[in-house]
């Protein structure tokens, strides 16, 4: 059995926001503001920038697709390093909609007006997938791997 050992205490921030247009664009405020915190703007550039376009795709899902009248969505950022991996980004969007899971589109039109999310994220990310979540729900999550930054030799 191979385990992550954790080599330092997780950062990680949490919020629920309403399942709008202005609580994905909240989302986003928010994930950039944290991420900047954290210094990946400085020492990540690329992935502080795919993190970036990952939470404003998953949070437009949440808002389109994932809606429920009355109920929010969940933006989780966790920053964490371990032995194996190295630091990780994990960004987490949760909505109330567990009877509706994302899937990459078998085939684009070149002229369709949506459904290249999906794409973008299997593009950007190292990984990403689903969760179920209890009671009705789902999360959507994706991980960058984060390299060694170069002045930290």
């Amino acid at each position: 059995m191979t385990t992550d050992i954790p080599l330092d205490s997780p950062r990680r921030h949490t919020i629920t926001l309403a399942a709008t247009p202005k609580g994905a664009a909240i989302g986003r405020r928010i994930a950039r503001r944290q991420l900047t915190t954290w210094g990946l703007n400085l020492s990540h550039t690329e992935p502080y920038y795919s993190a970036l376009l990952i939470v404003a795709e998953l949070a437009a899902n949440a808002t389109t697709h994932g809606r429920v009248p009355g109920r929010g969505f969940e933006l989780h950022l966790c920053l964490t390093t371990t032995v194996r991996r190295g630091t990780t980004l994990r960004i987490e969007i949760s909505d109330c909609r567990g009877d509706r899971f994302p899937a990459l589109p078998a085939v684009l039109a070149p002229n369709s007006q949506s459904g290249r999310g999906l794409t973008l994220i299997d593009a950007l990310a190292d990984r990403w997938g689903t969760i179920p979540r209890h009671p009705n729900a789902k999360t959507v999550w994706a991980e960058l791997d984060l390299p060694i930054a170069p002045d930290a030799s």
